[in-house]
């Protein structure tokens, strides 16, 4: 049994998606033949990665978005009203570079807001206003990180945005099933690419040591299962969080 089908190209939005991760997958969903809408908070850098993906055939837009912004999700909804029909959602965007180093009880509280905003409530907010754009099935992809099941030292404030994404992802996983929306997480280990590119020396050996792969994580690594999560094929797994680190947790 297929899902019901929808009229013209599906669109799908990969929050982040001007570098790295959130931009390999987004050269995924295009590659499997998916509208992709770039939502980066860095306008240049979304239009230069849209633009890129056009050269690759791709169907891409940028739209400039600030996701701990609700006016900025908001322009991002009526674009995406505009271009329609929308059945993907890739939570990707997140603070990530340089937020480690201090233990929990040397955090201030501004920096522990703003990586909330942007890691726990961003999510929340672009899926808040996206989802009236669904039609009768969607797929909400919400990239965790594998630091909350771990528990990495020195990282409470990401830690707790993390895990803050996985409550999320459960959360609207019960709230959206009756819709045919199916909303998963991926839980990655330390990916080599433009946002971890601060990342101690010492973090990068812990990995090194403790994957049963040893070898280092690239964003390759992910996008062939976020493309499955976001296809028919995923119709009936809702509310599971997938660790993908080269076996550095194992659950």
């Amino acid at each position: 049994m297929t899902e019901q089908a929808t009229t013209g190209p599906r669109t799908v939005v990969v929050t982040g998606a001007g570098r790295g991760l959130g931009l390999a997958m987004a050269r995924r969903a295009g590659a499997d033949g998916f509208r992709v809408v770039v939502a980066e908070v860095d306008a240049d850098r979304g239009a230069r990665a849209a633009e890129g993906l056009r050269t690759e055939g791709i169907d891409a837009h940028c739209v400039p978005c600030d996701v701990a912004d609700p006016q900025s999700v908001a322009r991002l909804a009526a674009r995406v009203a505009e271009l329609g029909p929308l059945y993907g959602l890739v939570n990707n965007a997140a603070l990530a570079n340089g937020v480690g180093g201090k233990e929990f009880q040397d955090i201030d509280v501004a920096t522990w807001d703003r990586l909330m905003a942007v890691n726990a409530r961003g999510p929340w907010l672009v899926a808040k206003a996206l989802h009236p754009l669904f039609g009768p099935v969607g797929r909400i992809v919400n990239i965790a990180s594998d630091a909350a099941l771990y528990g990495s030292p020195r990282l409470a404030h990401y830690i707790a945005s993390k895990g803050a994404v996985i409550a999320l992802t459960r959360a609207m996983a019960r709230e959206l099933g009756e819709r045919g929306i199916t909303v998963n997480a991926l839980a990655p280990g330390l990916t080599e690419c433009e946002a971890t590119e601060a990342v101690p020396a010492e973090r990068h050996g812990v990995y090194a040591a403790n994957r049963a792969i040893p070898r280092p994580q690239q964003p390759e690594d992910l996008v062939g299962l976020a493309a499955f999560l976001l296809s028919e094929e995923s119709r009936y797994l809702t509310g599971q969080v997938i660790a993908v680190n080269g076996g550095f947790t194992m659950n």
